[in-house]
């Protein structure tokens, strides 16, 4: 096929799809290599377009080729973005196109999960209690705490990311998906999807492991609420004006379930003559898996350090390492994105031949020789 072929194609998807996929239409025009003039033209139909340039614009904005030949948008795609609630006055409404691909893969992960479910005749309605804003949030971290079994001797003796993946796991029977997705961090640490059965958490995948801790909560506790929100839940603590009584509650909420008040009390009481010893910080971090940044929020509101010690010790963010070079093999980054649940639906599809197994490993983003010690993990774990 000649790649000056011109094809026809659904203008109005065309359309949709470059406004929802965080190109403009001279940046994506300068990379298909061509005039943004002649963009806008084969968008209001004065123009046709060639194969070579949809194919170009499929790759750019990860849609099939056969989406732009659809008659309309489907409904699932049109669901509005989650609640813009990052603490960035700048970038409100705007997120990057990283950003906007992991809310694009959570919601297909949803609709996905959806089908499985009804598949398998199984219930994924949430089992977490509702609550408001008049609600207190410490209460039910406190309860939830205490539903999860997690002892203080527990949190103490387990490593980080086994925290983590226990605490995934709990929330998980709680019939709430847990993905980790990989987004810019000064874009979006995480968001909730509790708008659609089943309701999604949504972690950055490539933030670090004690602050996922507290997204993971945060975003819990957005669940709670039923909001379908996106954010920046650590950043959110710290030095903004921005009043925002959902995430103050959100944060009340992680707060007090990663380290209870009476718990941080102790802790401070003990090292109080030296709190704002970098050491001891670095300790008690390691000790109770919370990050740096939450410990001294948690100093400064409970009165362990004033405004200038806060500031002062605030560490700044790390970049991330990006890349190839020390990633996980195909199996693990499998389990960490994915999570149990939804790849034990996934198996229980197969085995039940209501999915092919070709319909399991895109739904799992792996290959075939992948799969089983995938399914050998799960099931061992």
């Amino acid at each position: 096929m000649s790649k000056s072929f011109e094809i026809e194609i659904n203008t109005e998807i065309l359309k949709w799809v470059i406004q929802t996929s965080g190109w403009t239409i001279p940046e994506l025009a300068k990379k298909i290599g061509m005039s943004g003039e002649d963009l806008n033209s084969i968008i209001n139909n004065n123009k046709k377009i060639t194969i070579s340039q949809l194919t170009k614009i499929s790759q750019l904005t990860k849609r099939p080729i056969a989406f732009f030949l659809l008659a309309d948008i489907p409904p699932e795609e049109k669901k509005p973005l989650p609640k813009d609630y990052r603490i960035v006055v700048s970038k409100k409404g705007e997120f990057t196109k990283e950003t906007l691909m992991a809310i694009r893969m959570a919601r297909k992960l949803q609709m996905v999960s959806l089908e499985l479910v009804k598949n398998l005749n199984l219930d994924i309605s949430p089992k977490v209690m509702k609550a408001s804003l008049y609600d207190n949030p410490k209460y039910i971290a406190k309860e939830y705490r205490k539903k999860f079994n997690i002892s203080d001797e527990l949190q103490k003796n387990l490593s980080s990311n086994k925290l983590f993946n226990l605490l995934r796991d709990r929330i998980e029977e709680e019939n709430i998906l847990v993905f980790q997705i990989p987004m810019p961090i000064e874009d979006a640490r995480g968001f909730s999807l509790s708008d659609s059965i089943p309701n999604v958490i949504v972690v950055n995948s490539k933030d670090l492991i004690n602050a996922k801790m507290f997204t993971l909560m945060h975003e819990f506790a957005h669940i709670i609420l039923r909001d379908t929100v996106i954010d920046m839940p650590e950043d959110s603590l710290f030095g903004n004006n921005i009043k925002n009584e959902i995430e103050e509650w959100c944060n009340e909420f992680a707060s007090e379930f990663l380290l209870p008040e009476e718990i941080a009390i102790e802790i401070f009481n003990r090292y109080k003559s030296n709190i704002t010893n970098l050491e001891n910080i670095e300790k008690i971090s390691k000790k109770w898996k919370v990050s740096k940044k939450f410990l001294l929020y948690k100093m400064y509101k409970l009165g362990y350090i004033g405004r200038k010690d806060f500031e002062h010790l605030m560490p700044v963010d790390k970049k991330t390492k990006t890349g190839k070079k020390g990633s996980p093999p195909p199996d693990i980054r499998c389990i960490s994105e994915r999570g149990k649940k939804f790849i034990i639906l996934v198996r229980n599809n197969v085995n039940n031949n209501f999915i092919t197994l070709r319909e399991a490993l895109d739904y799992l983003s792996i290959k075939v020789h992948h799969y089983q010690k995938v399914i050998k993990k799960i099931e061992g774990r």
